[in-house]
């Protein structure tokens, strides 16, 4: 039986992450994206992934490519290719340019894989999203944005860490866009089944909202250069 194909644009650090996880998991074959300047870098990491499988007890193929015919039939499509977020830049600061290769990667995604689910995690997330969704033509259930997921795992990580428990014992709830327009929903959020706000005091509750609200530019600023990859 055929394994499920994952095509990945991009080789930076968010790129080659989930790159190295989704060839973890053992269940897809991985081929990673970029431009040729980047080739010789991209290759010398997927051949680490590749080779660590004998390793980590995987057996999955992890290639990179400078031509996207050879994401041809791919099942995901997921694009972290773009600027990075630098120290002092919002999201937002990365629209146009960003746009534009969204346009670009995109057209090429739906030449070689119209039946592929795609997958955005590049900055502003949302209106990545939208951008790739107008340009594909695909129906919404396959244009998916990641931004929702991040912000919730910060939130349920921040009250984890409050409240000294583990975070899978925490069930939280971020909605709205990937920056300061977010919403944590905390009347919904739960430690255990017991409601967060009979946990903490408001004050406490707010800190966590606010640090969530600014996590990204936290790891940015902290980074000195690039975004948040692991998460």
């Amino acid at each position: 039986m055929r394994r499920k194909k994952v095509s990945i644009i991009g080789s930076g650090h968010t790129g080659a992450t989930l790159a190295f996880i989704v060839a973890s998991h053992g269940n897809a074959d991985v081929l990673i994206v970029d431009r040729e300047k980047n080739a010789s870098v991209m290759k010398g990491k997927t051949l680490d992934m590749q080779q660590s499988g004998s390793i980590l007890g995987f057996n999955v193929h992890v290639n990179s490519t400078v031509d996207y015919a050879d994401t041809k039939d791919s099942d995901v499509v997921v694009i972290t290719a773009g600027v990075p977020r630098q120290p002092g830049m919002s999201r937002d600061d990365l629209v146009q340019t960003n746009e534009q290769v969204m346009v670009e990667v995109t057209k090429k995604i739906v030449q070689y894989s119209p039946h592929c689910t795609i997958i955005v995690l590049t900055n502003p997330v949302d209106a990545m999203t939208y951008t790739v969704y107008r340009t594909s033509g695909f129906p919404s259930e396959r244009v998916i944005g990641q931004s929702g997921v991040l912000d919730t795992a910060r939130f349920n990580t921040f009250v984890a860490e409050a409240l000294d428990v583990a975070v899978n014992d925490v069930t939280g709830l971020v909605l709205g866009g990937h920056g300061d327009t977010m919403v944590p929903l905390v009347r919904h959020s739960q430690v255990n089944g017991v409601p967060l706000n009979e946990l903490l005091p408001p004050e406490k509750i707010e800190e966590i909202v606010e640090r969530t609200r600014k996590g990204g530019a936290e790891i940015v600023q902290l980074l000195g250069t690039g975004s948040a990859y692991y998460a």
